[in-house]
């Protein structure tokens, strides 16, 4: 065999092989999925399954929080305006930097502030002593090496920088993890939002979490499921699995649509009444009626790349 054959039949093999792994991946899923109709599992272990085929192919770039975004602490502040920040930000966490973004000299924890509680001791104040050393990751690094490199280093906060060694953002463990188990609440979080809220001309927006109950009440309607409490448990249900965009289902005399999802969970979905005399005054025609913009996912949510 010459060496132009060898080089064919190597790459064959290594092509073959990435395939099968593929497919091997995707049969597995399914027999989830099967399971999961079967009601052999509930849909919370089905949604932190999938998470974790996702996680192996998402990269930090995916989830991390942009520059744009970042709350930082300047050096050369006092402990006070430290404190303010770190009051303001509800961040346990802060990148300290010194003239801009892109010198980040340590991580700031806010638990470490509070030891200074006293004239005498913010004199004696200095940074250096409670600052810890900042880690630095690449944008293209894969989420399951770096959720590793979190837990052997009991680490809870990288920066993530860009090709040319700048600040591209940041990444917590908190981000990893939500791609698992989702959206991680804590006390910070707003705790009066609105889950229904009208965004136009017969157009609402509802939060994924809004309770069947809730919904019910809003829209006068009468949606009930004896597993699910919430609107997007409910549509997912009837379809049967995790739904792709622009799969729709009509339950009762809501016609959902899915505008936006990834391989996890459902973003957006359109949602329109549809009453009897709609259907026939217009041939049965959907999509008629009251719009509903649900949004099962408000706050931000990350893609993969190959979304």
């Amino acid at each position: 065999m010459n060496q132009k054959n060898k080089k064919v039949s190597w790459l064959s093999a290594l092509k073959s092989r990435f395939f099968k792994e593929k497919d091997a991946q995707a049969d597995l899923l399914q027999h989830i999925r099967d399971a999961q109709r079967e009601g052999v599992i509930d849909l919370d272990a089905l949604m932190m399954i999938e998470g974790v085929f996702q996680v192996s192919e998402m990269r930090v770039r995916d989830i991390m929080v942009p520059r744009s975004h970042l709350v930082v602490v300047q050096e050369d502040l006092g402990v006070e305006d430290m404190l303010a920040i770190v009051a303001n930000s509800g961040h346990s966490r802060l990148p300290v930097v010194d003239e801009g973004l892109d010198e980040v000299v340590g991580i700031l924890l806010a638990k470490d502030l509070t030891h200074y509680n006293d004239e005498a001791s913010r004199a004696a104040f200095e940074l250096n002593d409670i600052l810890r050393p900042a880690i630095f990751v690449p944008e293209s690094k894969r989420l399951k090496v770096l959720l590793r490199d979190f837990r052997e280093s009991r680490n809870h906060m990288a920066m993530v920088i860009d090709e040319y060694g700048g600040v591209a953002g940041l990444v917590t463990i908190e981000d990893v993890l939500e791609q698992i188990v989702g959206e991680i609440d804590d006390e910070h979080d707003a705790a009066d939002v609105t889950n229904i809220r009208r965004s136009g001309f017969q157009r609402y927006s509802v939060r994924a979490l809004t309770p069947l109950d809730e919904f019910n009440q809003y829209f006068d309607s009468k949606l009930s499921h004896k597993k699910f409490d919430t609107i997007a448990g409910l549509v997912t249900f009837e379809m049967g699995h995790l739904p792709v965009r622009g799969e729709e289902v009509t339950i009762d005399q809501f016609h959902f649509k899915i505008i936006s999802a990834n391989s996890r969970r459902i973003n957006g979905m359109q949602v329109s009444l549809v009453s009897d005399e709609t259907d026939s005054t217009s041939g049965g025609e959907k999509g008629s009626g009251v719009d509903v913009d649900v949004d099962l996912d408000p706050g931000r949510r990350i893609v993969s790349d190959n979304e």
